[in-house]
C-alpha cells in the first residue's frame, strides 16, 4: 500500500553511519537530516540510524566537534545501509585494519553508501571492483588512477545496485533524496527537498531566476574546477551558463574583484600547489595535470603567484 508516494507497510530501514577522525560536519548533517525529516514527515519511523567507528573510541570532526559513537563496527549486526564517512585524512585511515573491517561489514549490510572520500576505502578494500561510484571531485582523477577496476564517475551521485556514492557536502544531501525517493517515492522526496530549500529556482514573482553575480561565479568556478587538466575557454563556459562573456566579467567583478581568466589560473595553480605538497609526481606530470603545455610554464605561473617554484617547495624542510 502506498499513500503521497510512502510505502506505509515497510519496514524500518536500519542504517549504520561509519564515521573516521576529521570527518566533515557539513557532509554528515546532510546524511542524516534527510532521514529525520523522512520520518517526521512520512510520521512513521522509515529510519533508524546509529554512529559507529572502527573501535567505538571518541571521534572529532574536521570542525573540533567530537562524537561519540554509540558501538564499534565490528559489534554491528548489520542492516541496510552502511554509510562510510572519511573526509580529510581518508589516505590515512585507507590501511589493511579498516580494509578487513570493511569486508567483513559488507556480509552484514545489504547496501554500501560512500559519502565524501568513502568510496576510496571501499575501493581500497576490493568492495568496488567492476563498479561505477565517485568521490569528492579534487580527488577524482587520482581516485581513478588508483583504482582502474572502478568506473570513477563525475557525476554528483551514483546508485549503481547495492554501492552508492556522493562527492561530500550538499551531494550528500541529493544522494539522500534519491535513496528517498528509490525506497520511498518521489513524493516524499520532494517533500524532504522542499523542506531544505532544495529544488527548482525561484519563480519570476518571488527572486530573478536569472543568474546573479554570487551564482554564476559560483556556477563557472563549479565548471572550471571540473576542467583543470583541459581548461575551458572562457568563451565556452559563458555559454553553458547563457551568458555573453561580458555578461560572465561582469559577475566576477562584482563577486570576486577579478576576472573568469584571473580566477580560472588561481584554480589551476592552487590545485598545481596541492599535487606539489601532497604527491610525488614530477613538475612535467603536474603540469599536464594542470592545464600547462609544459614544466616551464608552469614553474613560471607558479613563481609569479606563489614567489618560489615547485622544486623549491619540495626541498624545504
Amino acid at each position: 500500500m502506498q499513500k503521497y508516494g510512502v510505502i506505509v507497510h515497510r519496514t524500518t530501514q536500519t542504517v549504520a553511519v561509519l564515521l573516521f577522525d576529521n570527518f566533515s560536519n557539513h557532509c554528515l548533517a546532510n546524511a542524516v537530516e534527510p532521514m529525520r525529516a523522512a520520518n517526521t514527515l512520512a510520521r512513521q519511523p522509515l529510519f533508524r540510524w546509529q554512529f559507529l567507528g572502527l573501535d567505538g573510541q571518541s571521534l572529532t570532526s574536521s570542525s573540533g566537534l567530537p562524537v561519540a559513537p554509540e558501538m564499534a563496527l565490528r559489534d554491528h549486526p548489520g542492516g541496510d545501509l552502511l554509510m562510510i564517512l572519511p573526509s580529510y585524512d581518508f589516505k590515512r585511515h585507507a590501511n589493511p585494519q579498516t580494509f578487513r573491517s570493511l569486508r567483513a561489514a559488507r556480509k552484514r549490510f545489504k547496501t554500501l553508501v560512500g559519502l565524501d572520500m568513502g568510496s576510496w576505502l571501499l575501493a581500497g578494500a576490493g568492495l568496488l571492483e567492476n563498479r561505477t561510484a565517485t568521490v569528492h571531485w579534487d580527488e577524482l582523477d587520482q581516485f581513478a588512477e588508483t583504482f582502474p577496476e572502478v568506473d570513477a564517475s563525475p557525476k554528483r551521485t551514483v546508485l549503481d545496485g547495492d554501492v552508492y556514492s556522493c562527492g561530500g557536502g550538499i551531494t550528500a544531501l541529493e544522494l539522500m533524496l534519491d535513496i528517498i525517493a528509490l525506497h520511498h517515492g518521489a513524493m516524499l522526496r520532494l517533500e524532504v527537498a522542499a523542506l531544505f530549500m532544495h529544488g527548482e529556482r525561484p519563480s519570476s514573482t518571488d527572486l530573478p531566476p536569472r543568474l546573479n553575480e554570487t551564482t554564476a561565479s559560483e556556477a563557472a568556478v563549479a565548471l572550471m574546477r571540473r576542467n583543470i587538466e583541459a581548461p575551458l575557454p572562457i568563451e565556452a563556459i559563458a555559454k553553458r551558463l547563457n551568458l555573453s562573456p561580458r555578461a560572465l566579467e561582469r559577475h566576477f567583478a562584482k563577486a570576486l574583484g577579478q576576472s573568469p581568466t584571473q580566477t580560472y589560473r588561481a584554480l589551476r595553480l592552487n590545485a598545481a600547489r596541492r599535487l606539489v605538497e601532497q604527491t610525488t609526481l614530477s613538475v612535467a606530470e603536474i603540469a599536464t595535470r594542470c592545464g600547462y603545455e609544459n614544466p616551464s610554464a608552469l614553474t613560471r605561473a607558479f613563481k609569479s603567484e606563489f614567489g618560489t617554484t615547485p622544486r623549491k617547495i619540495r626541498t624545504l624542510p
